[in-house]
């Protein structure tokens, strides 16, 4: 005893009789590789949200019955993109290759996922630009990593910070996309990654600058919700309640996917054919539901300040769920998270509407955040996010539906990588 005593007092004075080596930074090379990746994911947001704004102003030119064909044509283009240039694959993949292949994301496929994501999502798709942004400013993590010579840990770390400062860049939340981009990679699986949490912040915060300074963005709210009135402890339950609710909407819209996904896989065709038949049925949709028609960043406002009818809005609710499984399942690209959020707000409106007693923000707010977590398995980051995009000042109900969607949600994942499938047989 007295010699483990003894040897322990030799080495702690010989780390304090070390020189010390003065170094005002905690970090330095991988600081600055951080803040590198964060500045050119923002430049790459910035210049994409540009070109995306244009196009969508561009192809809105043509709507009434013009839609149908405009919508049939792009989803030809952006299948013959796919087909000629290369697949870039979904979401999975991404988490297929950070969990296996050291984190490397290849970016070879970038040009293929940025021209027909641009096609798909200005079009009407509905699907976002989230994913794609995630794709691409992900990979660009892992070439600067390869070009200054990083490998394991780090050179994952720079790719899932890559990841993050495309996804915040777009919602504007550094905590958010951080922990998105940390949580999209699966509950069984996360908590390997969070050593990547301080990259991922740091890139965040400078990819959030850049973009806010081309875009001029300032700081508040994106959809205005009707003002919070906290009445009490009660209020905790009924986010349960409702998240309850958005978690069997989230459980159809996931099996309709799935239903989808399978009569997709049995038309035994060129990929531009499937694109094809998704713009002519999108198109359709979109022609009788205007509402449908994109992703919703726009549309959830326009849901919160016009008047329709109970009628209207479950139809709304509806077929957007099939357009977004249609969007999905048919080969266009992009993100569903925006689209989930619109289909939780036309939800949470329907339930005030035969329960006008609840509060429309704690009804609209409840179901978003039900609703995502159900499908995206991300409770932090879409408590973090819903809070940051609407002003909803108390975290504790947005928290509470967010882990009663998360618990509630199928075995199977929505995103599913390989080893999800193994490890569910």
């Amino acid at each position: 005893m007295k010699l483990k005593r003894r040897r322990k007092l030799v080495s702690y004075s010989n780390i304090l009789d070390q020189p010390i080596n003065f170094n005002p930074f905690v970090f330095n090379r991988t600081f600055l590789l951080w803040v590198i990746v964060g500045l050119v994911g923002g430049v790459i947001a910035g210049i994409y949200w540009i070109v995306l704004e244009f196009l969508i102003h561009k192809i809105a030119f043509f709507d009434g019955w013009l839609v149908i064909p405009v919508m049939s044509i792009c989803g030809l283009l952006a299948g013959l993109i796919i087909h000629f240039i290369g697949d870039p694959g979904e979401i999975h993949l991404i988490v297929d290759n950070i969990r296996f292949n050291k984190g490397k994301l290849d970016p070879k496929n970038n040009p293929s996922m940025i021209l027909s994501s641009l096609l798909c999502v200005a079009s009407g798709g509905s699907l976002g630009p989230e994913a794609p942004l995630v794709q691409v400013t992900g990979s660009t993590g892992t070439w600067l990593g390869k070009i200054f010579r990083l490998k394991g840990e780090e050179l994952r770390s720079l790719s899932i910070a890559g990841m993050a400062s495309g996804f915040t860049a777009l919602f504007g939340a550094p905590l958010g996309g951080s922990l998105f981009s940390l949580e999209i990679l699966h509950h069984k699986h996360a908590v390997e990654y969070y050593k990547a949490i301080i990259p991922a912040l740091v890139a965040s915060c400078f990819s959030y600058i850049v973009f806010a300074l081309i875009m001029h963005l300032g700081l508040g709210a994106v959809w205005e919700l009707p003002t919070y009135q906290y009445s009490g402890t009660f209020d905790f339950g009924l986010a349960v309640l409702l998240a309850i609710v958005a978690t069997i909407v989230g459980w159809i819209f996931i099996y309709c996917t799935k239903f989808l996904k399978s009569i997709f896989a049995k038309i035994k065709t060129a990929i531009y054919i499937k694109t094809l038949i998704g713009g002519i049925v999108l198109g359709v949709i979109s022609y009788y539901f205007p509402l449908t028609r994109y992703f919703g960043h726009e549309e959830i406002n326009s849901l919160l300040n016009i008047d329709i009818s109970i009628k209207g809005l479950v139809l709304i609710l509806v077929f957007k769920i099939l357009a977004i499984s249609v969007t999905v399942t048919s080969g266009w690209r992009g993100g569903f998270i925006i689209p989930l959020f619109f289909i939780g707000t036309t939800l949470g409106l329907i339930i005030h509407h035969f329960f006008p007693s609840i509060n429309l923000s704690l009804a609209i707010i409840s179901c978003m955040a039900g609703i995502n977590a159900c499908v995206t398995r991300t409770p932090m980051s879409t408590t973090i996010l819903l809070a940051t995009l609407t002003g909803f000042s108390y975290f504790i109900p947005i928290l509470f539906a967010s882990l009663t969607g998360y618990f509630l949600a199928p075995k199977m994942p929505f995103i599913g990588s390989q080893m999800d499938k193994t490890e569910s047989r």
